[in-house]
């Protein structure tokens, strides 16, 4: 199978008549072999009747439907779980990522080597305040710690060599941080296409202000996890030592100073108990570090999900 596209979707029923006639329509005129997953996570409307009315009519739009809403990173890292085709490209259900994109990205995979594709909205439709704006400082901020040299990190439509979903575990907000989670795996050529950015033609935006939030949060998360994850020991021992002799080093510093002068009053210096204090936070460093090395940092069924129906599994 050529292609395999992976659509998330929340209360998008008015869209996606439209959308997969769009996909069927490219697909077909390239004579791809391909497959569409659509998830439903958690939907209000009729987004899961249209999509049962979808796969009856072509089986090769498929269908995952959530009991309730688990996020974005949910729905991705389930469909990444199914998906067979050689690319693996990833887009919106609000008609803002146009399906005219897919041939150039299967391209850049395929016959230019690239392992993803992330898309560039480089002229967008979306307030500048409230989206444009924090969009910029996200992402310079993103390329900053990463080292990865994209434009739009979020940028929902992405391609990607089969073999990096499967080596990926998204959760959280982690669907932000993919072409990360791709470098830490041995993924690193990542490059960038500039995509059309359309205007949303139906509903309204499904994310708030709180993402921005989060999505930092997250990313503090990949950036530990992609270089101490495996070795907390490198990082928690080594501040837990480093502590631990500061405090020693003042304890030694007034025990000398006890046995020169023996009118010393350790006991009534603030030193003293500075030091036992940064000993004491050393030691429980050293310790958290000893313990993760020990332990796995993930939960064994952090991302099971509570799926209600499937179409064409």
């Amino acid at each position: 199978m050529n292609i395999s596209v992976i659509i998330p979707l929340k209360d998008e029923a008015e869209s996606l008549p439209e959308l997969t006639s769009w996909i069927k329509r490219v697909m077909e005129s390239n004579a791809y072999t391909f497959e569409v997953i659509l998830v439903d996570d958690g939907s209000r409307d009729n987004s899961w009747k249209v999509i049962s009315e979808i796969h009856e009519q072509d089986s090769r739009f498929k269908g995952i439907k959530f009991r309730r809403n688990y996020g974005k990173s949910a729905a991705l890292n389930v469909a990444f779980q199914e998906a067979q085709g050689d690319v693996v490209i990833t887009m919106d259900a609000d008609l803002q990522d146009s399906p005219d994109e897919i041939p150039s990205l299967y391209r850049k995979v395929m016959h230019e080597g690239y392992d993803l594709v992330s898309g560039w909205k480089k002229k967008r439709f979306d307030n500048v305040l409230t989206k444009n704006l924090p969009s910029k400082f996200y992402n310079a901020v993103t390329r900053k710690m990463s080292g990865i040299q994209l434009n739009d990190f979020n940028c929902g439509l992405k391609a990607y060599r089969l073999e990096v979903i499967k080596n990926i575990e998204v959760y959280g907000e982690m669907h932000r941080y993919i072409p990360v989670l791709a470098k830490w795996a041995g993924f690193s050529k990542i490059g960038e296409k500039e995509v059309e950015h359309r205007a949303r033609k139906y509903g309204s935006s499904k994310f708030g202000w709180e993402r921005f939030v989060n999505g930092f949060l997250d990313l503090t998360t990949i950036m530990f996890i992609g270089k101490f994850g495996k070795k907390p020991m490198q990082f928690f021992g080594l501040l837990g030592t480093f502590s631990f002799m500061i405090g020693f080093a003042i304890s030694l510093y007034l025990l000398v100073s006890k046995i020169v002068d023996l009118e010393f009053p350790i006991t009534n210096r603030p030193a003293f108990y500075v030091a036992l204090t940064i000993m004491v936070i050393g030691t429980q460093l050293f310790l958290a570090g000893f313990v993760g090395e020990m332990i796995s940092r993930n939960s064994p069924d952090r991302n099971h999900y509570n799926i209600d129906s499937r179409k064409g599994f």
